[in-house]
C-alpha cells in the first residue's frame, strides 16, 4: 500500500467515525504509523497485521484513539499514558492534541527506545518517555497528585494500576481505559467514580470508560 492509498483509507474511515482530520493530522498519522511498521519487524510491538495494514489495525491503533479525543481538552493538561507499548493511544491523541503534556511510562526499555524515536522523529513538544516501573512511578513525590489524565490499554488494571491512579492523579483528575465491554461489566477500581462510558467503535465493541478521582474535601 503506497502513501496515497494510505492516507486515502485513513480518511475514509475518519469521516465514518464522525472525525475530521486535517492533512497534517493525516501526514503524522502516517509517519507513526510507518514508525510502528518498521520498529514491528524487529521487536513485538503490537499482534495488529500492519504490513499491509489490516482494517483491525487501523481502527484499533488510530481511529479508536482519534474517537476519544472529543473527551480530551485542547489545553495544556498533564497526561500518562501507562504501558504505552506500541505508543496508541498515546500518540494519535497527542497528534490532536498537541498542547497536553504527555509523560509515556514504558517498563521494556526496547519499548521505550521506539517510543523516543517517534517523539523525536515527530518532534513533539512536551513528551517524555519514562522507562520504568509503575509501582516506582506513582510514588515518587514529584508527581504526587499531579496529573490531569490517565490513559491505559491493553494493560490489565488491577489493585496496582487504581493504586497508582489514586497517588499521580489530582483530584477531580480522570483515568481513561480502553476497553471491550466484556472487559467493563467485570472491571473494579477502588477509589474513582464512573464518569462516561461510551461506544468508541461499534462494530469492533469498542468501548471507553472514564472514571474521576474524587475532588479535595
Amino acid at each position: 500500500m503506497n502513501s496515497t492509498e494510505f492516507r486515502e483509507r485513513l480518511q475514509s474511515k475518519a469521516r465514518v467515525a464522525g472525525l475530521n482530520l486535517t492533512h497534517v493530522e493525516i501526514s503524522r498519522l502516517e509517519v507513526y504509523f510507518d514508525l510502528l511498521s518498521h520498529w514491528n519487524r524487529r521487536i513485538n510491538l503490537t499482534a495488529f497485521q500492519l504490513e499491509p495494514p489490516s482494517d483491525e489495525a487501523i481502527d484499533r491503533l488510530l481511529i479508536e484513539p482519534l474517537a476519544a479525543s472529543p473527551y480530551v481538552p485542547h489545553s495544556p493538561l498533564d497526561w500518562f499514558d501507562l504501558g504505552s507499548g506500541g505508543g496508541s493511544p498515546a500518540f494519535p491523541l497527542k497528534i490532536v492534541r498537541p498542547a497536553a503534556r504527555l509523560r509515556l511510562v514504558e517498563t521494556r526499555s526496547k519499548k521505550a527506545a521506539f517510543l523516543r524515536e517517534v517523539a523525536r522523529t515527530l518532534e513533539f513538544p512536551g513528551v517524555e518517555v519514562i522507562n520504568d516501573r509503575l509501582e516506582v512511578v506513582s510514588t515518587r513525590p514529584d508527581l504526587a497528585a499531579a496529573v490531569d489524565l490517565i490513559t491505559v490499554r491493553a494493560v490489565r488494571v488491577d489493585a496496582a494500576t487504581s493504586s497508582a491512579a489514586q497517588l499521580l492523579l489530582r483530584p477531580d483528575g480522570q483515568l481513561m481505559l480502553f476497553l471491550k465491554s466484556s472487559s467493563i461489566r467485570t472491571l473494579e477500581i477502588s477509589g474513582l467514580t464512573p464518569f462516561v462510558t461510551a461506544e468508541l467503535m461499534k462494530d469492533r465493541d469498542s468501548q471507553l470508560l472514564i472514571l474521576r478521582k474524587s475532588p479535595s474535601p
